[in-house]
């Protein structure tokens, strides 16, 4: 009976991740209370994974993550990228998808590909190609390179973590780098020979971007009395210097043409266009400022505690023609915007009378818990953010030292994983890489719970012999054609409930059932569950994975292109892994 309501329990969780009718974290605390409520779990069993070394690593690996986003190290592999441009095909799309994937062996995928989505709608401008052609296999990159270590993606943490609890050896930091590696190469390779080729061609595809970090903005910028603007000629003002294009001057209420004579003054309000990077160097110049239309202190504008983001406006806004001055977003929520961009037109109107179309983008900047109703929001598709501090290169290389030192130490053994990443995520803090208000808001605390509480289940599995019940079912029905038949069940299993699931989620409920097999079986456990860590990470058959999502619609892709393209992928890698981890892990 007891078996029964693990699995009852199991299948009501899957329907309720599946649909989304809860949040992900919800459903964990729920299932876990059940298991508490029932006696099957005592509390130390229940929560025993919140204390474990696995939310500790995930944790300063998030914080590590954004401290790297925060400090531009991905900007300076999309620079670097932006080089290789005009090379050949292949050679593009071979240091693409090498560079973006090495990057995803040490930072959360969604965060990569979210980083690396501007540069590489960029770079497809500049070889004139669809954007379609480049993006899916970005995207398949961030994805397959967290199969490289140990921290490349939550999935291998959580069986570790797992693996750790039933009294195996944790996974090591570079274990599963060899067959990563070649997972990694086989994706590029097939991209090479097959993916793009069968991928869509869309020859005016609308970019969001002229090139990397360059959208352009209309913004509106008011002269100071203090200004050292005044009596600068618009043909050779600062605004020329910060990349700034003058589009009008509006002075004592009266619009003036921007003649390149035209001397500025104080009080002026200059309606420009021009790139974030240059709009961020306007808020440390002294004597000129961004004027927002809605009337919002200034001081708060200059505040550290504000955030910037830049939201698309999506086709089912509600806020579709409306203009700005009507949405009243400071008087509900404190926001400011501060600019909008149009891609292909330059507007010449002033921002609050702007009517908003599918496609805009605005740059609003208010405080960190203002903005979290628009990250939420259906009326808006969140573009990137920018943190108002100053992004420091040295910074960036820093975080670099910090990881390579954590994992150097953990990798001699000298230190424990959750140690060294954990001191590596402090330093980090302490040295200003990432802003301290900045530290809760990069952990991904839904996917913490989650397997954390994942984790306790597959110990009330593996308590109650639900895993073993399942266990015997799988042997009876499938030793009969052999080991490697049952290793590729679990493995198509595994990509299978990646589907509705977390990969995280999917791996654990597989993993205690997997390991009982192999005990039953009398072959090596840690086979079984290296074929699963792997499998978990391949699961390429559909969008569900953030890091496709976020190329689903500036790819204008379609279902069935990932289907085909990835279904493809996803079935040659898991011949790959059943071929190499029997080799690496024999059985």
């Amino acid at each position: 009976m007891t078996i029964a309501f693990v699995l009852l329990l199991l299948a009501v969780a899957m329907v309720l991740f599946a649909t989304e009718k809860l949040p992900v974290d919800i459903v964990t605390f729920l299932m876990l209370l059940a298991l508490l409520f029932t006696g099957i779990l005592t509390p130390q069993e229940a929560f025993a994974g919140f204390g474990s070394d696995i939310i500790l690593i995930l944790g300063s690996v998030f914080v590590i993550s954004g401290a790297m986003r925060e400090t531009g190290v991905v900007d300076w592999v999309g620079e670097w990228l932006s080089d290789f441009a005009k090379k050949g095909k292949n050679t593009f799309l071979t240091l693409m998808m090498g560079s973006v994937s090495s990057l995803s062996a040490f930072m959360n995928n969604t965060t990569v590909a979210a980083l690396m989505l501007t540069p590489v709608m960029g770079m497809a401008k500049r070889r004139k190609v669809s954007a379609s052609k480049l993006l899916m296999p970005m995207a398949f990159a961030s994805i397959l390179g967290g199969t490289c270590t140990l921290i490349g993606t939550s999935t291998n943490v959580a069986v570790s973590g797992f693996l750790t609890q039933v009294g195996q050896k944790p996974i090591g930091f570079f274990e599963l780098t060899p067959i990563g590696v070649v997972i990694v190469a086989v994706g590029i390779l097939y991209m090479w020979l097959f993916g793009q080729k069968m991928l869509p061609n869309h020859a005016k595809v609308p970019q969001l971007t002229e090139d990397y970090g360059l959208r352009e903005y209309l913004s509106e910028l008011l002269v100071q009395e203090n200004s050292p603007l005044i009596g600068q000629p618009l043909s050779h003002s600062d605004f020329g210097k910060m990349d700034f294009r003058v589009l009008r001057v509006i002075r004592d209420g009266k619009s003036l043409s921007p003649h390149p004579r035209l001397k500025l003054a104080a009080g002026d309000a200059v309606l420009v266009n021009g790139p974030v990077k240059s709009l961020m160097k306007v808020r440390e110049t002294e004597g000129v400022e961004i004027k927002p239309d809605f009337k919002f202190g200034d001081k708060a504008l200059m505040s550290d505690q504000q955030e910037i983001l830049e939201l698309i406006i999506t086709p089912q806004s509600s806020l579709r023609g409306r203009q700005l001055q009507e949405l009243d977003l400071p008087a509900r929520q404190g926001i400011v915007v501060l600019a909008i961009n149009r891609h292909g037109e330059h507007l010449r109107e002033k921002i609050k009378s702007v009517a908003l179309e599918t496609g805009d983008l605005l740059l609003v900047q208010g405080a960190s818990e203002s903005l979290t109703a628009l990250r939420q929001s259906a009326d808006f598709a969140l573009f990137s953010e920018h943190s108002t501090a100053r992004h420091r290169g040295k910074k960036g290389l820093l975080v670099m030292l910090y990881l390579l030192v954590g994992v150097f130490l953990s990798a001699m053994e000298w230190i424990p994983l959750s140690a060294g990443l954990l001191a590596a995520a402090v330093a980090t803090v302490l040295t200003h890489a990432l802003p301290l208000h900045r530290v809760y808001q990069v952990v991904e605390w839904r996917l913490l719970v989650l397997i954390a509480g994942m984790t306790a289940f597959g110990v009330a599995m593996d308590k109650t012999e639900a895993a073993e019940w399942i266990a015997n079912g799988i042997v009876i029905f499938l030793e009969p054609m052999g080991i490697g038949v049952v290793l590729a069940g679990f493995a198509l299993l595994t990509v299978v409930l990646t589907q509705p699931m977390s990969n995280a989620a999917a791996a654990l409920v597989v993993l205690p059932i997997a390991l009982a097999t192999a005990a039953q079986l009398g072959v090596n456990e840690r086979t079984f569950a290296m074929v699963i860590t792997y499998a978990a990470s391949v699961s390429l058959i559909a969008p569900f994975e953030p890091a496709s999502l976020l190329v689903y619609g500036p790819g204008k892709y379609r279902f069935t292109d990932f289907f085909k393209v990835g279904g493809i992928l996803t079935l040659i890698l898991l011949v790959v892994i059943l071929v190499l981890v029997p080799i690496f892990w024999p059985l």
